[in-house]
């Protein structure tokens, strides 16, 4: 028996273009005290990345695949396959590397590897939705000899943000004496300044900040102001927004803010021409706010959510989406007299006239600093198998 321990150095989440960074440790755990202990053999074990694609047979038509040849392992077969018996098709995956050949651990012994592959920068965010599934995986294999190869996989978390790949960084970069014993690898390096660089995007791109105003209105007049002071944002932040109904001529009852994101298929993918959008909400605020002159709401963004991406085959785009409740006649603002003789009971309107309508306002979310999302990470930075 060995077990197979892959830990994932900084977490489940990354950055498209950072190097993935995986221990692997394979042991064979009985003590060299125990009766039945002997030493054990794995033939080979090698890792690669791959990137799953599942999409809705109900929502969207795909070409045929012929990753169905894989789903089945023969005995004595020696092809490594990552994705072999997975749903969908694999979009993505980097050159499979050979972590030893003929390994032989005594009882109680380990064995460490070190896995390390850059994430492709063209591929696309994970992404779990109606109707597409995006799913990237390490998947280390081994085999004992004249065994089925028995697969381990990692899932993690992808994050794209767009404009770094087509970064160059300079080759013209300061000298600095160098000290051999205290060595820094060169992808550590482009690792630490493409965090940095993604870092000086995303501040620049979310932290300007102006103020927009909206007019609220329907066909009987002016129901009020709506005020937004940016709209692009990092998954994690929270959106902030007022309304001013005191220069409104319409008399808002109730108001509701929904932060929703928009899947669409792209048309020559469509199952049925013309279908439908799919909205998923994640978060939502409301309120009734008749004689009411000012009000506002907050609304967080789920670092576990994913930022706005187009792919050849779907479109994420976020949205908040309004829905207003008005009155259709004046509603009278009852005051309290300074010398009030006696007790006044107060009820609402029994029955009110009222109209509806709802209004959408696009906004750009954007990813976070990956280390941030990897701690809200449905993902396990650790995974094991015993063979």
């Amino acid at each position: 028996m060995i077990e197979v321990l892959a830990q994932l150095s900084r977490g489940p989440a990354f950055l498209a273009g950072e190097t993935l960074e995986c221990a692997i440790i394979f042991t064979n755990p009985l003590s060299a005290a125990s009766t039945s202990a002997s030493s054990e053999m794995l033939a080979w074990a090698s890792a690669q990345i791959h990137c799953q694609f599942h999409a809705s047979e109900n929502r969207v038509a795909l070409p045929p695949s012929d990753d169905s040849k894989h789903d089945v392992q023969a005995e004595n077969e020696t092809v490594f396959v990552p994705n072999r018996g997975e749903r969908g098709q694999c979009i993505l995956s980097t050159p499979p590397k050979i972590l030893f050949c003929d390994l032989r651990l005594d009882p109680g012994e380990s064995k460490s590897y070190s896995y390390c592959e850059v994430l492709p920068v063209d591929g696309p965010p994970s992404f779990r939705g109606q109707s597409v599934k995006y799913v990237y995986k390490l998947t280390i294999g081994c085999q004992r000899v004249n065994s089925p190869i028995k697969l381990l996989r990692v899932p993690f978390r992808v994050l794209v943000l767009h404009g770094l790949k087509d970064y160059q960084f300079p080759q013209d970069e300061v000298v600095a004496p160098s000290n051999p014993f205290l060595e820094e690898e060169e992808g550590v390096k482009k690792d630490s300044r493409l965090a940095d660089l993604a870092t000086e995007l995303l501040t620049a791109a979310t932290s300007r900040r102006s103020l927009h105003l909206y007019n609220i209105s329907n066909t009987r007049g002016k129901v009020g102001k709506f005020g937004i002071f940016k709209t692009v944002y990092k998954i994690g932040e929270e959106i902030i927004g007022t309304f001013n109904f005191s220069e409104g001529d319409i008399p808002c009852l109730q108001y509701s803010v929904s932060l929703q994101t928009e899947e669409s298929i792209q048309e020559e993918f469509q199952r049925r021409h013309g279908q439908p959008v799919s909205y998923s909400t994640h978060a939502r605020h409301q309120e009734s706010c008749l004689h009411t002159s000012r009000s506002s709401f907050s609304l967080p963004i789920p670092l576990s959510a994913t930022p706005g991406f187009t792919t050849n085959i779907v479109s994420l785009k976020w949205r908040l989406h309004f829905e207003f409740v008005t009155s259709r006649e004046s509603v009278e603002t009852h005051l309290v007299p300074e010398n009030q003789p006696e007790t006044i009971t107060w009820s609402g309107a029994e029955q009110i006239e009222v109209d509806t309508f709802s209004w959408d306002l696009p906004i750009k979310v954007l990813p976070t600093n990956p280390i941030l999302a990897s701690y809200v990470s449905q993902f396990s930075s650790t995974n094991s198998i015993t063979i």
